[in-house]
């Protein structure tokens, strides 16, 4: 996987922070957000300074019964030609099914019927890609009664079945952990990290006892920690922070890329 360092969500209302900012070393932008024909100014201007640019597409749903939509696909490469981008991620997730919008990204069934299915809507998707395609776990409030696989195991099977490449969440790995249960460090221990494309890293907030992934807030501490056990078990590529709403000031950006660095550092000292 190409190597990117630390990096952010590109977002318009941060299009001149990012292009001053020190320390950024690559941005993802949202794929549906894109007319690949009339990029945006700013990631041009970040294009020319070689600043890499991943577009992150939302809408994809290869969690479906159904194979991915071709258009949505077609889209897909277009944003990665356009960006001379050096792979496309998507999510892991249920979110149309019978002609209806489920309006989130769900959690799949984890069972071995999906990873079938999923595993076809991969290689589909994969076939249809000019460049690798990476996977993002996701934030979950709820779990499917018959699952078979815990959510690592899944992941590696359909990463062994496809050699797709994984873009692990740790802020989702908290948000599962907090919701459901499910413990992040057993989760990192099943994954094959030597697939790893990048990491994400985000706040959000507990309201009613429930985690809610917001990406409106700086990474808490147990975020962070599940970062630095991320990089002792592996180096990651890259890791992006994203921040999507009640955008902060240029210097606590800053601030919050100073945080993740200082997360993946602790894992070196701790080797």
């Amino acid at each position: 996987m190409a190597q990117l360092g630390v990096g952010i969500g590109w977002r318009a209302e941060l299009d001149l922070t990012i292009e001053r900012m020190d320390g950024v070393d690559f941005v993802e932008v949202i794929a549906e957000n894109l007319k690949p024909a009339h990029l945006p100014e700013s990631l041009r201007v970040l294009r020319a300074k070689g600043v890499p640019v991943i577009p992150h597409g939302v809408s994809l749903g290869v969690g479906a019964a159904e194979p991915p939509s071709p258009a949505r696909l077609a889209h897909l490469a277009a944003c990665a030609q356009a960006l001379d981008a050096p792979l496309v991620s998507e999510h892991l997730a249920f979110v149309r099914g019978g002609g209806l919008e489920a309006g989130h990204l769900l959690p799949v069934p984890r069972t071995r019927e999906s990873l079938r299915v999923i595993t076809e809507n991969v290689r589909r998707a994969q076939d249809a890609l000019p460049v690798p395609l990476a996977l993002e776990n996701v934030a979950a409030i709820f779990g499917w009664p018959d699952d078979e696989l815990t959510e690592g195991q899944f992941l590696a099977e359909l990463v062994d079945r496809t050699g797709v490449g994984l873009l692990i969440d740790v802020a989702n790995l908290y948000t599962n952990q907090f919701n459901l249960g499910l413990s992040a460090v057993d989760a990192l221990d099943a994954l094959p990290l030597e697939h790893l494309a990048y990491v994400h890293v985000a706040g959000g907030y507990e309201h009613h006892g429930i985690w809610h992934d917001t990406h409106t807030t700086t990474a808490p501490q147990p975020v962070l920690d599940i970062l630095t056990e991320l990089c002792a078990r592996a180096t990651p590529p890259g890791v992006l922070l994203e921040w999507d709403d009640d955008f902060p000031s240029d210097a606590a950006l800053g601030n919050e890329l100073s945080k993740i660095r200082a997360a993946m550092s602790l894992a070196g000292e701790a080797r």
